[in-house]
């Protein structure tokens, strides 16, 4: 590490909680503070969705991803744009129909308060869990960055640095300033990527590109792979993503609450099928550093090179062979992706809080100063607990977004299927719903620790709850959110069918949907 680098990384650690600061210091009131009073741009939010989506997991993990599996990652992102498409135009119109600051509230509105409680503390708990990985990726390469500098600091005072940086402009600016420094932040560590791969390009022979195709490194598709165990088999990746996209970015609060900032059904709609779209590109511009990477180490293995962990790769040249100047760059993109995927997550945990627990639960309706408060409040406690949170995965060696990505698959397919359970089945009450709910994520928890296959030949092993390893797999966790959704509504559905007419709340949630105002553009 030189000098440069070290000034690029302080000066960016000190202006992105500045800039956050000025963006939105003014907050007029709690719809301000939540969902930026329905103002927001949709090219500002369609960059702020991908930066919150992105984080440490793709610009750390991705490019290692191409030593075990070549470019068919991208096959997932592939079902992100259907899947996206599809949350678009069947669930975003519910929100804005009811001029909602949270998914949940839909949810209250169709079935009730318990329904839409259960759904936002588990939004809670997968959050924790998912973002606690996220932030731990963000201290990897500055434990690293430290280490040349013989400073040896333990991963979780990295972690609360940067976590008190994040909470500076979270705190005070709101969805506002989330959104407009997450612009920033996709635009450093995209720009990073790009330079990255253009001072590799220098660096590798004229053939690189025909070395790593021989090596089957730019395999884009796979239909031989077993579509139980694989992630990477056609059909699982793009099933399995369309499915996964819907739920992260159609039923959860982290993107939703940005798609309702926009200031129109319209523009959240173009924000949403838009950032498909540019995930893919930057799915492909991290796999082709990958590829990169892969003739740059001399064609060897992630274990031939002595690292830990395909994650270790990308870092490792960002520190080692970057010039100066640039690896500053690439490292404070790294921290970015990683405060802008913790800032979102801690606008998104506060305003579910306040909305679908504190006021639904307290049955208040207190005046808007208050709820800013709360908001605010339950900002800087949220921040608290992921700085803790974060310190439970330092032992994996496992690819940190692989890991991310399975969190997800026990909550996902019953968060999914409530929605679509009160879409598509009218009779469904909401003791039915919770029930659903209840049973999908026992299920899937069931599924994805005990249900083990055939490494080999894909075949059903049977009930074993000891860790994957030798010929013992699991499922392939793209199938987990579709699965979980399949089961809520099986058990929905026959639960429903003991009541001879519809709910009066589905009738009723329509109307309201109908009567509400939609915010103009």
């Amino acid at each position: 590490m030189r000098g440069v680098d070290l000034a690029i990384i302080v000066v960016y650690l000190a202006a992105m909680p500045l800039i956050g600061v000025l963006v939105g210091r003014k907050q007029r009131s709690a719809a301000d503070y939540f969902v930026g009073e329905r103002s927001l741009p949709w090219g500002a939010v369609m960059l702020s969705v991908v930066a919150t989506e992105t984080s440490t997991l793709t610009v750390i993990s991705t490019p290692g991803l191409v030593f075990g599996n070549a470019f068919l990652f991208l096959q997932l992102a592939f079902g992100y744009i259907i899947g996206r498409t599809i949350a678009a135009f069947v669930l975003l119109p519910r929100y804005f129909r009811g001029n909602l600051v949270s998914a949940y509230a839909f949810l209250g509105k169709r079935f009730g308060s318990g329904l839409q409680g259960t759904a936002s503390v588990t939004f809670v708990i997968t959050r924790l869990l998912a973002e606690g990985v996220r932030l731990f990726a963000g201290a990897i390469p500055i434990k690293v960055i430290l280490g040349h500098y013989d400073i040896h600091l333990d991963y979780w005072v990295i972690v609360v640095i940067l976590t008190a940086l994040t909470l500076i402009y979270a705190y005070i600016g709101g969805i506002k300033a989330v959104v407009w420094v997450d612009v920033i932040q996709l635009s450093l560590y995209l720009g990073g990527a790009a330079v990255a791969a253009i001072v590799l390009l220098n660096k590798l022979p004229a053939d690189w590109a025909t070395q790593a195709s021989a090596d089957g490194k730019f395999m884009l598709v796979d239909f031989t792979k077993n579509l139980l165990t694989s992630p990477y088999a056609f059909v699982t990746a793009v099933l399995g993503g369309a499915a996964l996209s819907m739920a992260s970015h159609g039923a959860d609060q982290l993107i939703a609450q940005r798609l309702m900032a926009t200031r129109s059904l319209r523009d959240g709609q173009k924000a949403l099928i838009g950032s498909g779209v540019i995930v893919t590109v930057q799915f492909a511009l991290f796999l082709l550093v990958g590829a990169m990477l892969w003739v740059f180490n001399g064609r060897k293995s992630v274990a031939q090179l002595g690292l830990q962990s395909p994650d270790d790769v990308f870092s490792r040249f960002i520190i080692d062979d970057l010039p100066a100047g640039v690896s500053g760059l690439l490292i404070a993109g790294v921290l970015a992706s990683t405060m802008g995927a913790l800032a979102s997550a801690l606008n998104a945990l506060s305003t579910s809080t306040v909305a679908d627990l504190y006021q639904r639960f307290t049955k208040r309706s207190p005046e808007d100063s208050k709820l800013l408060r709360h908001g605010r409040m339950w900002t800087l406690i949220w921040a608290v607990v992921f700085a803790v949170f974060a310190s439970l995965f330092s032992t994996t060696k496992n690819s940190v977004i692989e890991l991310g990505l399975a969190i997800t698959g026990y909550t996902y397919g019953a968060l999914l299927g409530s929605f679509l359970l009160g879409l598509l089945i009218k009779k469904a009450r909401q003791v039915d719903a919770i029930i659903a709910f209840v049973v999908t994520v026992v299920v899937m928890a069931f599924v994805i620790l005990g249900v083990k296959f055939s490494a080999k030949t894909g075949g059903l092993i049977g009930i074993d709850f000891s860790k994957a390893a030798g010929d013992r797999v699991a499922l392939a966790y793209p199938w987990y959110t579709l699965l979980g959704v399949v089961i809520t509504l099986v058990v929905g559905g026959l639960l429903a069918l003991r009541h001879r007419t519809p709910d009066p709340k589905a009738a009723e949630a329509e109307a309201a949907g109908e009567t509400a105002e939609v915010p103009a553009a």
